[in-house]
């Protein structure tokens, strides 16, 4: 059992407790019955069952009641769900990323086609950002998006896109040109079934999740399509990733917490020279470095997503120190996991295997650990200006 001391800290409300102590005995009932063989598949399954039970709500807000994305929440349920079955962890994150745009910027008619489908898991979403030649260099774009009457036509590709191939609507950005560089990008809400949008190619990875290249020639949508103003996209984008950056900390600080929970386990369990491994100072001391560096992450976890609930605009610094933090540490101590596992612990189908493979990409996507560097030196010398 995953320590939950943390709860106790000033960051929750008594909502976010009880939300954690209800998903964490859903989760525990529900996951271990996915059948994760067909990923696809899977994915659907998991989307519909945390909607049908109210768990994707939290991913976009109420278009009837309104309100602001809870990130305590956010953090808190990708946590849990991560420690249970990263497959869906993701399937959670991306029903939001996917309609962050629409939720923070979107027309209230926007909102009203999607929000409620998604929210209930009824429609899959997906964020159409990244290019071949553009990763984080979100303002090097090339993808275009020229106005024609009533309507934008949309050419290029993006990749590395997450549900690519599964998706029912994706967030689109797209370069409109009112100005170079990043002021020239714009987003779009497109359909999956929108004519001249084709999954170019279905990609794999070493932990399994939908992913795909998407191919857009002559795709015409409506002007209505348009979320926000024209230009505005890379403020959209950068808005988007400054609420969800956080959440993906909160992933990592699952997969950790996990990975500390089954070494507790093995160095317990396991016996050597008559004695259980745990009775060795080194091994006492490898735990002492993972529970330390949980907590250290959890706390920049909760501190980004509680100053972004407190209405800070931005928490650009906060989220890039969680995010850098968090991923790089829960790398560490999956793989002191794996090392007190011995042999048991690089077998396929182990639980300290699939962590290991499952937390390498945090580190890369929505800004990879380097660029988060540099978005947290830019920060603190601005902070001094």
């Amino acid at each position: 059992m995953a320590d939950t001391s943390f709860l106790t800290w000033p960051f929750f409300e008594d909502r976010h407790r009880l939300l954690a102590t209800e998903l964490d005995q859903w989760a525990a009932s529900h996951l271990a019955t996915v059948d994760h063989s067909d990923t696809d598949a899977a994915c659907r399954q998991l989307v519909a069952l945390l909607g049908s039970d109210g768990y994707l709500a939290p991913t976009g807000i109420d278009p009837d009641g309104g309100g602001t994305l809870d990130v305590r929440s956010l953090c808190l349920i990708r946590e849990i769900l991560a420690r249970h079955d990263g497959l869906a962890d993701f399937a959670f994150a991306m029903q939001g990323l996917g309609t962050g745009a629409i939720s923070l910027f979107g027309s209230e008619e926007q909102k009203r086609d999607w929000l409620p489908l998604t929210r209930t898991g009824k429609a899959i979403s997906a964020f159409a950002l990244t290019e071949p030649q553009s990763g984080s260099d979100v303002a090097n774009s090339t993808m275009t998006a020229s106005r024609d009457g009533n309507h934008f036509v949309l050419d290029g590709e993006k990749t590395w896109i997450s549900n690519g191939g599964i998706a029912d609507v994706y967030t689109v950005f797209a370069r409109t040109g009112e100005a170079p560089g990043a002021k020239g990008l714009s987003a779009f809400v497109v359909p999956a079934e929108t004519q001249g949008l084709e999954i170019a190619e279905r990609l794999d990875t070493i932990a399994p999740h939908p992913l795909a290249s998407l191919r857009f020639s002559d795709c015409r949508v409506p002007a209505s399509a348009l979320i926000g103003t024209p230009g505005d996209g890379f403020k959209i984008a950068m808005s988007v990733l400054d609420v969800f950056r956080s959440t993906v900390a909160a992933a990592a600080l699952g997969f950790a917490r996990r990975a500390l929970d089954e070494a507790l386990h093995r160095v317990t369990t396991r016996q050597i020279q008559g004695a259980p491994l745990f009775d060795l100072q080194m091994v006492q001391g490898h735990i002492a470095d993972m529970a330390l560096d949980i907590d250290a992450a959890a706390l920049l976890v909760y501190r980004a997503a509680w100053t972004k609930d407190s209405g800070a605009p931005r928490v650009t610094r906060e989220a890039a120190m969680a995010k850098l933090f968090a991923t790089d540490q829960a790398q560490q101590i999956i793989d002191r996991a794996v090392q007190l596992h011995g042999g048991d612990g690089v077998r396929a189908g182990q639980t300290v295997e699939r962590l290991y493979r499952e937390i390498r990409a945090l580190r890369i996507y929505e800004g990879a650990s380097d660029v988060q560097r540099v978005v947290i030196a830019r920060q603190t010398m601005n902070a001094m200006n």
